[in-house]
């Protein structure tokens, strides 16, 4: 079948592609512009991977890989689900917006690897090893509480976590990573804001994000502080002895680019990774490169983060972050990219790509009044500085009161879906920038199939998006407002693309995406 739309996004991919290879002959800072967060790495061999956050999204806790440090491909989840609960599944007008699965630590030690995260939505760590990282199987481990930011650190025959906010705590594990030892609990630094901020100073963000990694023999603990009137500030403790004592300096603090850690080459050089607040695309990674002085890392150039790198170029975050898919699988494949995430946990027998072959079809299985309510909306990440995404939408089987098609989700979202009244079916744009949901267009709707597009621009902050479709996917027609975007912190990620439908007065109805572009 023909896919309108879809070739000709490929030819706009590859000339990008092609033209930014011809003059981009070094990576530029940041490394990924997008919203993966929270970022831990390790190198195993000549082999880069590295560990995320994606909150509420489902699957959680997002694996990739890199022979570069710069170009990275999704590779896998950490789990498909933390719990089956209300918050997770947004029933019972519950959700877990800005919580979900947050920092992650991955580690590899003696042939295993292992990914560790917590939920403050169950309130506990969670654990998961496997030989293969690409390809499973995966063991799970899961104990309270939940700690916050931890690092997992391996010391001969001990396994460790180190955690807090503030005051930084260490605790043994069990040999088999199922639960810690009480008895071996007990704080490793009682102040380690310190160094960004003087006893007595209020306010500010105290020192989170603990990442542990031992150099030449000494143990240096990576965390994060926002100190009053200032800007999020990179914090190193050094120590002799995994017990300390640890002095701390200030390591970096320019550009608010800050927590992260420390990531070495099969050259030697070192270059710290970290992210940096980017408004509404979310929280950026950007590679700092490393000097050691004195037994100290030396972050940056002259302190500064350089926009340009010593490392091979970007070839993009197509396909390996983001990518376009029109729906045909064959035989083999997986139902969904890894691309995709679900906003929560899905209902898995309300979605199909196979009951109509090249279109992913969503089915409505209750009634819903708000979309930050709806399951099975399926989201990727928006891209900077500009990308655009687009879809068409067969609606000839929506029922009365269903709504369908193309979101920008935040809480702040804007959305551009069709709705059907009775026998009647309308184009309609909501936009809540102001935060409380406005429909400020609407146009009847006279045919089944729909093309919805979303042009996103985050040059400079700018932060603004507009909708637009077409009859016949050639000639397109702006409708709404500009929505104003937001990142907020009671969503805690950058803006994604979503695929929607719900039901507001009865079920039953369903609707069939042709296929999702992406561009940049």
């Amino acid at each position: 079948m023909k896919k309108t739309g879809v070739f000709s996004g490929y030819i706009v991919v590859l000339f990008l592609s092609m033209s930014g290879a011809a003059w981009a002959q070094k990576a530029q800072n940041p490394i990924i512009f997008s919203d993966v967060p929270d970022i831990s790495m390790i190198r195993v061999g000549d082999t880069y991977y590295m560990s995320s956050t994606t909150m509420h999204m489902n699957p959680g806790l997002p694996l990739m890989k890199s022979n570069d440090l710069v170009n990275w491909d999704l590779i896998g989840y950490g789990h498909t689900a933390l719990a089956d609960i209300d918050e997770l599944n947004l029933d019972n007008d519950k959700s877990t917006y800005g919580r979900g699965s947050w920092a992650s630590s991955i580690r590899y030690h003696s042939g295993t690897y292992y990914v560790s995260t917590f939920a403050q939505t169950t309130g506990k760590t969670y654990i998961y090893s496997t030989k293969d990282i690409e390809n499973g199987p995966w063991e799970s481990k899961e104990f309270k509480p939940a700690m916050h930011d931890h690092t997992l650190f391996f010391e001969g025959d001990k396994v460790y976590m180190i955690w807090g906010g503030g005051k930084v705590n260490i605790v043994e594990l069990l040999p088999d990573l199922s639960n810690v030892k009480p008895e071996t609990q007990r704080v490793l630094i009682e102040n380690a804001t310190l160094p960004s901020t003087p006893e007595g100073v209020r306010g500010g963000l105290p020192a989170e994000g603990s990442q542990l990694f031992k150099v030449n023999g000494k143990y240096y603990l990576f965390n994060i502080s926002w100190p009053p009137g200032g800007m999020r500030t990179v914090i190193v403790h050094r120590a002799d002895k995994i017990d300390g004592p640890y002095e701390g300096r200030v390591v970096l603090q320019d550009k608010g680019v800050a927590q992260g850690g420390l990531i070495d080459r099969p050259n030697g050089e070192w270059y710290a990774y970290l992210f940096q607040d980017y408004g509404a695309v979310g929280r950026i990674p950007f590679l700092v490169p490393v000097q050691w002085v004195g037994g100290w890392p030396v972050l940056g150039v002259d302190g500064k983060v350089p926009y340009e790198l010593d490392l091979p170029a970007s070839k993009g975050l197509i396909p390996g972050i983001v990518n376009s898919d029109d729906f045909s699988r064959k035989k083999g494949d997986p139902a969904l990219p890894l691309v995709w995430q679900w906003n929560h946990n899905p209902v898995n027998d309300l979605w199909s790509v196979s009951e109509r072959k090249g279109y992913l079809r969503l089915k409505t299985g209750r009634v819903d009044q708000d979309f930050l309510q709806a399951r099975n909306t399926l989201t990727q990440r928006t891209i900077g500085p500009t990308c655009v995404g687009s879809t068409a939408i067969d609606v000839s089987k929506m029922k009365d009161g269903d709504f369908a098609g193309l979101s920008l989700l935040q809480k702040n979202y804007g959305l551009l879906g069709v709705r059907a009244e009775g026998d009647k079916r309308s184009l309609v744009m909501v936009n809540a920038t102001t935060g409380a949901s406005e429909e400020v267009a609407a146009v009847s709707l006279k045919q089944d199939k729909v093309f919805l597009k979303a042009h996103c621009d985050f040059t400079d902050k700018k932060d603004v998006a507009n909708f637009s479709y077409s009859l016949d996917g050639i000639n397109w027609i702006a409708i709404g407002t500009q929505l104003k975007m937001a990142y907020t912190i009671p969503h805690f990620m950058g803006y994604r693309f979503g695929l929607f439908n719900y039901a507001t007065r009865q079920t039953g109805g369903y609707v069939d995406f042709d296929y999702f572009n992406i561009t940049p």
